[in-house]
């Protein structure tokens, strides 16, 4: 397909604008697409050409046999059309996960983890609001280095939730020197596990998996045991009557470092890619735009990274449409789309804020570039530190009683709302009051709310596939609710 013919993407919330003083820019200001040098030199002639055996052969852990694994092998067993669609969702990263286990040492059955934690769906968030295909919390993100901003999510990017993930299971591994234990201190944390094994001790009791299991909650009891089910699933799918699709033992994406703003939809129709395939390999940003330095990375496969090069070299029109514009005082939507020219539904779209919530002062807004904007890239500074905090909208009614040296415009000031307001509440057609005259005044009741939770929420609601594996609950008990097939971008 040929770039003049591709229909223009538009994101779900709200359509990029045009702008009209985007200054042109060059393939090469905008991107380096230089393969990394473990792409570029990749020698395949020691590899098999299957991935699913170059999985099999890094079996190591050892296997667990007992009824909860026969439990979980019914279960997987009779949902073979499951299977396949996690397997397909899974292709794309399959092979960086094996790469990266292989580089470590560890285990290759640990590429099918995220089976078992998200469904291989990097837009998962658990109902405890673990997010990404390795499902961390935020804390534990962070403790990873996974920064978690208004432009991005580093829980549900693939390099570096990947990464974070096998950096905790390192870690872990490091702690009780076996990957069984390792495996339930990532599910139930390690300090739970520690006590587990004092309880033991103390008894003079063993200390393996399975000897700890009675002192686990259900959902950590079944996790080593699911994991065991799709490794021997996967280990002989025969058995199953499942005919797994070959996987090709080479890279399915590549990084491409971008140096300029671009938005997700001039990025995805540059590479020539479907909304929702460019934001399955690139689901970390969480906003029409991908601001950031040279550090931040967007994902291709390898033949359109080519076809990405080639369209952007020819590009005629801006690559962003999007600045940052950072709120002074707290306002309502509204009120802060008239300063800016905008429709209050733009600001609220773009930014997810819902309805009856006001800003608070110092919060950072996306909104569209225009001729009043400065045509320049949002800061790295803002980009990876910018919040939006917003607070609900609601109000009381309150009775004032007016003092001789009062005015409209000091009493709207006082109570932040508008000389128009009062007017209307007190069926004023003056500008003056008189002493000793008493308003009706509908004062603004704010609570701050966090702006993230709400995201999150948003993304449930919005969700258009919902995965409950009923036998078996995600970690903490919470269930997986996840977005199978697209995405906040279509």
């Amino acid at each position: 397909m040929c770039l003049a013919d591709a229909p223009a993407p538009v994101f779900a919330l709200v359509s990029a604008p045009e702008t009209t003083n985007s200054a042109q820019v060059t393939a090469s200001q905008a991107v380096n697409l230089e393969l990394p040098a473990d792409v570029a030199n990749f020698d395949y002639t020691d590899k098999t050409t299957d991935l699913w055996e170059r999985v099999r052969a890094g079996y190591a852990i050892p296997d667990l046999e007992n009824q909860l694994v026969a439990n979980q092998l019914a279960w997987y067993g009779t949902r073979t059309e499951y299977i396949l669609r996690t397997v397909q969702r899974g292709s794309r990263y399959l092979y960086h996960v094996v790469e990266e286990l292989e580089k470590r040492g560890m285990p290759t059955e640990l590429a099918l983890l995220p089976f078992i934690e998200s469904a291989f769906n990097p837009q998962a968030i658990s109902t405890a609001k673990a997010t990404g295909m390795w499902q961390f919390m935020a804390a534990t993100g962070r403790d990873f280095n996974l920064k978690q901003t208004m432009f991005k999510d580093d829980r549900r990017g693939v390099l570096d939730s990947t990464d974070a993930a096998l950096n905790y299971l390192e870690k872990l591994y490091g702690m009780f020197g076996d990957w069984q234990l390792a495996l339930a201190a990532y599910n139930w944390g390690e300090g739970s596990v520690q006590r587990a094994i004092k309880k033991q001790q103390a008894l003079g009791l063993p200390i393996d998996f399975q000897s700890l299991s009675v002192h686990m909650p259900n959902e950590t009891k079944n996790y080593l045991p699911k994991l065991q089910a799709v490794k021997n699933i996967i280990g002989n799918p025969e058995q199953f009557n499942l005919a797994l699709p070959k996987l090709n033992n080479q890279p399915y994406f590549v990084s491409v470092e971008k140096t300029r703003d671009i938005d997700v939809r001039v990025a995805a129709q540059l590479a020539e890619l479907p909304m929702d395939e460019f934001t399955a390999l690139n689901p970390q940003f969480s906003r029409p735009v991908i601001a950031g330095g040279s550090n931040t990375k967007i994902l291709l496969p390898t033949d359109n990274a080519a076809l990405f090069k080639e369209n952007l070299n020819k590009w005629q029109g801006p690559l962003s449409s999007w600045s940052a514009h950072t709120v002074q005082k707290t306002e309502r939507v509204e009120a802060l789309a008239t300063k800016l020219g905008l429709k209050p539904e733009v600001v609220r779209e773009v930014n997810f804020i819902p309805a009856k919530m006001m800003v608070k002062a110092g919060s950072t807004l996306l909104v569209p570039k225009s001729s009043k904007t400065p045509d320049h890239d949002i800061s790295l500074e803002i980009a990876e530190k910018a919040q939006l905090v917003i607070e609900k909208n609601s109000t009381r009614q309150v009775s004032y009683k007016v003092s001789k040296h009062d005015n409209l415009a000091g009493i709207a000031k006082r109570f932040r709302v508008s000389v128009a307001e009062l007017k209307s509440w007190n069926q004023l057609k003056r500008d003056s009051v008189a002493n000793g005259q008493t308003l009706r005044i509908q004062t603004p009741v704010v609570t701050r709310v966090n702006q993230t939770s709400i995201l999150a929420s948003t993304r449930r609601a919005t969700a258009p596939k919902i995965v409950r594996h009923t036998a078996t609950p995600t970690r903490n008990g919470k269930t997986i609710v996840a977005n199978l097939k697209a995405t906040r971008f279509k």
